[in-house]
């Protein structure tokens, strides 16, 4: 029992000693350490006490004077010191928890590493594969993380164009542009009407080319087809030609007036179907466009379903199929009991992915017609998705950079969380058994 109290003294005193980085470790007799530890700890004092300290107060203020402090490289000192103090906070955490852990490694084996050489050979061997990841962890941190507390501390202030730095200084105004989405009325209806198309045009052309990738995988797989090769080639055209290319191509076919389908295939149809189809207005009139972009996605997207989908296809053992046509399982049957729970089993997550990508296609919007034909108001388009709206927001004669970030987040917290709940809903990443 005196031993045990020995043990958790020493390892409070460790951790005591610790609260000051370095300290702990001189007290584990790791000079070594103690210094480095020491070392950065100082450094970082140093920091603050020259640059932090006044890039956390410009962070708060947003400077004071027009034309003299600029609020928008104050925000992005000060997020940046804001990272800088978290990766600090890591260190310190880090700090005490080595303390006391080495403390409890000389109270069980009576001895620890304390020479720098094995300490840095402890280092290399046990940490190696974290001195692999810390390239990536700092391209996320300068990458992802800074651009979004970035665009998270923008949605909270008054960034637009009526406030453009050095000039005009930038303020927060807390939940201010939050709550004007859905209380002026020129943003209410536009950002509802806006997500409304949104979401039809999430489900429906990723659904499409879901649809469209299984089915064509499906009926190539078959065994009585022939010319697989030739079929799969074909299959993966539209997945080879660049999209850009694709869609602006899409987009002189679908021409009112002098496009292909309006002047060649609807024509070609009535004369020989003795019918009389009028032109479609598929550029001027929203719902045509909006078909027209269901239709262009569901090309662009379904070689890529097709592609995965034929791999899983292949790597279903055939007892199953011969298990189940013994049994007198007719098509049907067998594609509702086996092929198609294998392939949603192996490719949920992708599929998922598809979702939120879509959901957030810029490309095929803008590149298409500009998000036209019409307007529904704040400077949106009738084929706006919300992705495109927010370029519009920031690119347009009026910016309004702080309502583009706080929609920004909007969005950002909308595919979040339905990624999450459908993550969670399948079993992909168990490790449930199939069948």
């Amino acid at each position: 029992m005196e031993i045990q109290e020995n043990k958790l003294k020493n390892v409070r005193k460790a951790g005591l000693y610790s609260l000051i980085p370095g300290l702990g470790q001189f007290y584990n007799r790791q000079p070594f350490k103690g210094i480095l530890f020491l070392a950065i700890f100082l450094l970082f004092a140093f920091q603050m006490a020259i640059a932090g300290i006044p890039a956390l107060t410009g962070f708060i203020t947003l400077g004071s004077t027009p034309r003299v402090d600029h609020s928008l490289f104050l925000l992005i000192k000060g997020s940046l010191q804001i990272i800088l103090i978290l990766v600090f906070l890591a260190f310190y955490l880090l700090n005490i928890y080595d303390a006391r852990r080495v403390a409890a490694i000389w109270n069980m084996k009576g001895t620890a590493n304390t020479s720098a050489l094995a300490i840095l050979k402890n280092a290399w061997e046990a940490g190696f594969p974290y001195l692999l990841t810390i390239p990536a962890y700092v391209a996320m941190t300068f990458v992802i993380i800074f651009p979004v507390l970035v665009t998270l501390f923008t949605a909270f202030t008054n960034y637009d164009f009526y406030h453009i730095p050095p000039f005009r200084l930038i303020d927060w105004v807390g939940l201010k542009n939050f709550l004007n989405i859905f209380s002026l009325g020129s943003y209410r209806a536009t950002f509802t009407s806006v997500l409304s198309w949104t979401i039809i045009w999430t489900l429906c052309a990723t659904t499409g080319q879901i649809v469209l990738g299984i089915l064509t995988a499906i009926v190539v797989n078959q065994d009585f087809i022939k010319g697989k090769r030739l079929f799969r080639v074909i299959f993966l055209l539209p997945w080879a030609v660049p999209a850009f290319i694709t869609i602006m191509s899409f987009s002189n076919i679908f021409n009112d007036s002098i496009g292909a389908i309006n002047a060649q295939v609807i024509p070609t149809i009535n004369h020989l179907l003795f019918t009389d189809i009028p032109a479609i207005s598929w550029k001027t009139d929203p719902f045509w466009t909006k078909v027209a972009l269901i239709m262009i996605q569901t090309w662009l997207g379904f070689p890529y379903i097709y592609v995965m989908v034929t791999g899983v296809l292949q790597s279903i053992p055939g007892d199953l199929y011969e298990a189940a046509r013994i049994d007198g399982a007719n098509f049907w049957q067998k594609f509702r009991r086996i092929t198609l729970p294998m392939i949603l089993f192996a490719t949920a997550p992708v599929l998922i992915t598809q979702y939120t990508f879509n959901f957030n296609n810029f490309s095929i919007i803008y590149l298409f017609n500009n998000g036209g034909p019409g307007s529904v108001g704040a400077g949106a388009g009738s084929t706006d998705i919300l992705i495109s709206w927010i370029y519009k927001l920031t690119t347009g004669t009026s910016p309004q950079y702080a309502m583009a970030a706080a929609i920004t987040l909007m969005i950002s917290f909308i595919v979040i969380a339905v990624s999450l709940i459908a993550f969670k809903k399948t079993n992909a990443f168990g490790n449930e058994e199939m069948m």
